[in-house]
């Protein structure tokens, strides 16, 4: 796990690179590689590289050159089927200095051109600069494990980094709000596409790889996940079985490490299927880390000891306060570069520290509910759409309108449940699914967003990606339609939150649910191996009877239970005021101020809008750090 990034000026605009420039664009992500650090300048082209030694400790420093250094690399992640191409590689006359994978990607480029990201089994996010054809090669891996953003200016020139923070070093953009992305952010706990909350600033999408030559770029798409041809049917016992197969085989390959290593146990079945399965394969107790809160709904610890003492793991916890949680928002939203996605980036950052104290690397079980159906939204989603579309063809409108009406007027709580059914609702997709689910919906951000605001705005659906993702015809269940669209959007943002704050604490994670042959294999399989009543991952409970203890098997997800309801309401009331309700909040005239404090009173006086108070702490925590350059602390 590494930082990389890199300038590329073009011919029409007459730049050299500056050395200090690639350097504070490179020093300003040292946290993602404290070992060791590297840059290569040839006149137009500057790489930076920043090292977390993993493999081959002593070796394989970066940018690495080829054997004549027409071709440089700098590449952030792990390819851990490397070396199942060193014999093949050597045989047709490629010289091996280390025993890195870094040295394999480059040969391979060098072999096999673009389709070398073809072969990569891994996460990676890497830039070839290719002097012979004066072209600059830059890839992502398949499902967005690994970031890379980039700024393309009006003169064709190229910069491109592991996070934001290094382009603004570089002074390659200003930070302005991109205000065409906010729907977005406010609805779906980031952007959905190609967009960053900052004007000019893309990432690079997953399964893509971009080429910069004298200033003009082509982006081309290398994977995408298919739900189709659905496997040939085989009995449940032998899906299970190869399931099973594939998942030991991923989290078998993620062990190569020249250093200490260990895992996140939530307690949870994800993390808890992966201890299990490490167990088999290493000789000395697992480290496994936990997080938790004094709150006992807010902890899990009570079933990740339960699974450390079943597998006989190395177990170390940390409990967080209140007051610790929000005396670290200001550095985290620095190291997310953005507003939190995610309440449990906090908890996150806080186990990752935890875990660097012992180890270098984990693993940890992101992807396995966009994969195998694991919120229960999914089966929530599908039947609320099937009894809607039943009353609605069997209902005249006449009538649906007068129980619309009718629900508006029941008591709170009542209110609150029939309101987000097709009682209320349209029963499609956007309405049942993707705005049911939203922190701020269509007729929230209506209401929170100033005439101002949306006046900037050219599209305000904060849906229109992800209609995008859920148009495409590569699946034909609408299940799978509905994974599909999460793995592009939710999961893409939940990887992002697992990369930065784990990277903050300058530890590598690797992710086995997200192995990319497993993933196709996941998603070909009968909707009823992942979904079959409300049993969510059917296949990976079924996989792990007799290995984990019934209590785990059986548990409903929780995620990272946060209390951040609670603490926002009582003894940290006061930061909402000070940075949401304050004068200086207000008058930035981004949001309506009269919605904004009746948002707030209402969760005071004990209606439950924790994340979107959560969110426009955060914003303004956001505006103030990094777009106005403040120091920002919380006492």
């Amino acid at each position: 796990m590494c930082g990389i990034n890199g300038i590329a000026f073009s011919s029409r605009s007459g730049r050299q690179v500056d050395e200090r420039v690639l350097c504070a664009m490179r020093d300003e992500i040292t946290h993602r590689g404290p070992d060791d650090r590297g840059i290569y300048i040839k006149a137009n082209i500057g790489l930076g590289h920043r090292r977390l030694s993993i493999v081959d400790v002593a070796h394989g420093h970066q940018p690495m050159f080829n054997s004549d250094k027409t071709k440089i690399l700098v590449f952030n992640g792990e390819v851990y089927n490397h070396g199942d191409y060193r014999d093949e590689l050597k045989s047709k006359g490629y010289r091996y200095q280390t025993t890195s994978d870094t040295e394999t990607i480059l040969y391979l480029y060098e072999e096999y051109g673009f389709e070398c990201v073809d072969k990569l089994r891994g996460m990676f996010a890497f830039a070839i600069w290719d002097e012979r054809e004066n072209q600059l090669f830059i890839a992502r891996d398949r499902v967005g494990i690994k970031p890379l953003y980039y700024v393309h200016d009006e003169q064709g020139n190229l910069f491109f980094a592991s996070e934001i923070k290094s382009l603004i070093a570089a002074k390659a953009v200003k930070p302005e709000i991109n205000y065409d992305a906010l729907p977005d952010q406010l609805a779906n706990h980031g952007t959905s596409y190609n967009e960053t909350l900052y004007k000019d600033v893309k990432r690079l999408m997953p399964g893509h790889f971009l080429v910069w030559k004298d200033g003009e770029i082509s982006i081309t798409k290398y994977w995408n996940l298919e739900y189709e041809p659905k496997h040939i049917e085989v009995s449940d016992r032998k899906f299970v079985e190869q399931w099973k197969e594939e998942f030991r085989k991923s989290v078998e390959m993620r062990l190569m490490a020249d250093v200490p290593l260990g895992m996140f146990l939530s307690g949870g079945i994800d993390s808890s299927a992966i201890a299990a399965m490490m167990s088999e394969m290493v000789s000395e107790p697992i480290k496994t880390f936990s997080v938790g809160f004094k709150e006992r709904e807010a902890n899990e610890f009570k079933y990740a000891r339960m699974v450390s003492e079943n597998f006989g793991t190395e177990h170390h916890e940390i409990t967080i306060t209140p007051e610790q949680f929000f005396a670290k928002l200001p550095k985290l939203i620095w190291h997310e570069d953005e507003p939190l996605g995610f309440v449990a980036s906090v908890p996150l950052y806080f186990v990752s520290e935890l875990a660097q104290k012992h180890v270098k690397v984990v693993l940890t079980g992101e992807g396995s509910d966009e994969m195998m159906a694991g919120y229960a939204r999914y089966y929530k989603a599908l039947k609320l759409l099937e009894y809607g579309k039943k009353y609605e063809s069997l209902t005249p409108s006449f009538v649906r309108n007068a129980v619309r009406s009718g629900v508006a007027t029941l008591p709170n709580k009542l209110n609150k449940k029939l309101s987000r059914t097709f009682l209320s609702l349209d029963s499609d997709v956007e309405s049942l699914y993707f705005d049911n689910f939203a922190i701020f919906n269509k007729a929230r951000q209506d209401q929170l967003l100033s005439d101002e605001t949306k006046a900037k705005i050219a599209d305000r659906n904060p849906y229109k990606y992800i209609n995008h993702w859920f148009e495409k015809d590569n699946a034909q269940e609408l299940l799978d339609k509905l994974l599909y669209v999460d793995t592009k959007t939710y999961m893409h943002e939940l990887l992002m939150k697992q990369d930065q704050m784990s990277m903050a604490a300058s530890l590598e994670s690797r992710v086995p649910f997200l192995d990319h042959e497993l993933v196709e294999f996941t998603a070909k399989m009968p909707l009823n191996l992942k979904l079959r009543g409300k049993d969510t991952k059917w296949i990976l409970r079924e996989a792990m009877k007799g290995i984990l203890p019934k209590e785990i098997l059986s548990r409903e997800k929780m995620g990272f239970p946060v209390p951040i309801g609670s603490w926002l309401r009582n003894e940290f009331r006061y930061l909402i005021e000070e940075f949401v309700l304050s004068e200086r909040a207000l008058s930035r005239g981004i949001f309506n101020s009269d919605f904004v404090k009746e948002l707030a009173n209402r969760h005071f006086s004990g209606e439950n809008h924790d994340l979107r108070l959560l969110f426009l702490l955060n914003f303004e925590i956001w505006q103030r750090q990094i777009l106005e350059g403040e120091e920002v602390e919380i006492k």
